[in-house]
């Protein structure tokens, strides 16, 4: 009997089929529920969902120049929004919004799941004796809760450092298809994000393998060299606007990010080194660091040297204090002399986390397989509760249907701003809108031309320009205040009320006492309406008029529709 059940432990093609019937349990709300999946709003449904979408219907995805969108900020740069040749924006081109959005999904976690599979099986010395290590680990790495539009910057690094292990190690034997997926990876993943610290290290390892074996790898510096070629390609615009003339200041050169205490330094690095990052959160804290921990008191008692874990297990520490000391105010003084220090968030190098928690995973159960009684099935336990009862339950219908958010079509609420349209009867470029209360990449999404936004670089002179729209609510609240100056990635309408809340749906839409802003300023931008989530109670006093409240049954929003006088 027990003879039987290792079997089906250690048969490869057995549970890599397995594991892909979970992934395509868990990508099955998206094809299923379609535009009424609930899926994550921060940093996707309020931004980059969009940001495809409107550049998809522009026809300007493959444009030479930093041309404007003048339906954003009345001219939001080209150079702003995703690059052409990101393959995201094609599959928003081929397809509709959801679909491509699933597609994305789906791609993404079998890459990270047959990525880890690839590495773990290849460059490790348990990877073919204990499949059932291999595979789970892989599969809890396919099952993390990515933010949906890193595709690949996160969920493909492993199959990444799997293909250059591979050149690295046969030269100029290595399979044509190995290289072509190395190629194909820049189109579904970020430079800026992981993969300029992720082909750094691999220059370094070239370059010390040089230096030790004196030897020039041209294979590996080959691999190194094309895949950095096809990022700067797909990056032209964003390139040229970072270090030629773009024709505009981007707010970015204003950042003020890190004024962090010593203290406050020092409890982010045991935060994001237990809990992780919003962007790359691994849900190692509940079993993946007791393993770690369980294998280190094993390799103790049983006399191993488990280098590679813990080499790994320190790498990851170090990230994380790398990560919260980025933000630490004693940095300020590199960051007020050297400008891409101050624009560039090199602390982005943490986002590695994520695939040196599932090695690490993978690592310690070997040696709980391998040198404790009954460790087999604890293993295999272990890697049953990191799955099924950690992981799974984290695809996106569960979670965000728990927690209350809309779904894509609740949120983006098509029918009721089409009401809108049709109720102010003007051509959509004939006018300017902006939101409060809610995002106003709703109202970008279907079709209206908006003075505020969120995006990562916008023109430094509108930023300034917005902000007297706004700068007595910002008064009224600090924290607001400080987020709009050193950051201010997104210009919003903000309400001190609200704070850093943006979603009053119509069942939460308690009116703002007292909104303080200047309708001057908004009309001089030319502000016409505003499309407000909450009723202002003072809207005569500020010069606005309510032209009327607009619902529908699947809209998540009430609208209250106030004209600038």
């Amino acid at each position: 009997m027990w003879s039987t059940k290792y079997n089906c432990f250690s048969n490869h093609k057995l549970l890599v089929g397995i594991a892909c019937l979970v992934i395509v349990a868990y990508l099955m709300p998206y094809y299923i529920l379609g535009e009424d999946t609930h899926i994550r709003v921060h940093d996707n449904l309020d931004s980059n969902i969009v940001w495809y979408h409107l550049l998809a219907e522009s026809g300007q995805i493959f444009s030479l120049t930093d041309t404007i969108f003048p339906n954003i900020i009345n001219g939001l740069p080209r150079s702003s929004l995703p690059s052409g040749l990101d393959a995201m924006v094609w599959l928003y081109t081929m397809f509709e919004p959801m679909t491509a959005y699933s597609i994305g999904q789906t791609i993404m976690r079998f890459v990270a799941f047959f990525g880890m599979y690839l590495l773990l099986k290849h460059f490790t010395s348990f990877g073919r004796k204990i499949p059932i290590i291999t595979v789970g680990s892989s599969l809890g790495f396919a099952l993390l809760p990515y933010w949906p539009s890193g595709m690949l910057s996160i969920a493909g690094l492993p199959l990444a450092l799997f293909l250059f292990l591979s050149i690295r190690k046969y030269g100029k034997a290595t399979p044509w298809y190995y290289w072509l997926t190395l190629l194909l990876i820049p189109f579904l993943s970020s430079f800026v994000l992981t993969f300029v610290f992720f082909l750094t290290i691999m220059g370094l390892i070239w370059l010390i393998d040089w230096i030790r074996l004196k030897q020039f790898h041209w294979p590996f510096f080959g691999a190194i060299a094309a895949m950095t070629s096809i990022y700067v390609l797909k990056n032209y615009l964003l390139i040229t606007s970072m270090f030629f003339s773009s024709g505009f200041t981007s707010h970015r050169d204003a950042l003020n990010l890190g004024h962090n205490s010593l203290q406050r330094s020092v409890e982010l690095s045991f935060e994001n080194f237990l809990y992780g990052h919003t962007h790359d959160m691994a849900q190692h804290y509940w079993i993946i660091i007791p393993v770690i921990g369980f294998a280190f008191i094993i390799a103790g008692y049983r006399s191993i040297k488990p280098t590679w874990l813990l080499g790994l297990f320190f790498i990851n520490f170090s990230l994380s204090i790398w990560y919260a000391f980025w933000y630490w105010e004693g940095w300020r003084v590199v960051k007020d002399n050297f400008m891409i220090a101050n624009t560039f968030n090199f602390a982005r190098i943490h986002f590695f986390d994520p695939a040196i928690w599932y090695i690490c995973f993978a690592l310690a159960l070997a040696i709980i397989w391998k040198h404790l009684r009954f460790g087999r099935f604890i293993a295999v336990f272990l890697i049953i509760a990191q799955c099924g009862l950690v992981l799974f339950p984290l695809n996106e219908e569960s979670k965000y249907n728990s927690i209350g958010t809309p779904t894509f079509k609740e949120f983006y609420s098509e029918e009721l701003f089409t009401e809108i349209q049709l109720y102010i009867g003007k051509n959509l470029e004939d006018y300017r809108v902006v939101s409060i209360g809610m995002h106003p990449t709703i109202a970008q999404y279907n079709g209206f031309y908006t003075l505020d936004t969120y995006n990562n670089s916008f023109p430094l002179g509108y930023k300034q320009a917005f902000r007297r729209i706004i700068a007595d609510e910002l008064e009224k609240n600090p924290l607001l205040e400080n987020y709009f100056d050193t950051w201010g990635g997104r210009l919003y309408m903000y309400v001190a009320e609200h704070g850093e809340n943006y979603l009053y749906t119509k069942n939460r839409n308690d009116p703002i006492e007292d909104l303080d802003i200047n309708t001057k300023a908004l009309k001089d931008l030319g502000g016409e309406y505003i499309l407000a989530a909450v009723p202002i109670n003072n809207a005569e006093e500020l010069h606005l008029t309510l032209e009327k409240t607009f619902e529908h049954p699947n809209a998540a929003w009430k609208i209250w529709l106030y004209h600038v006088d």
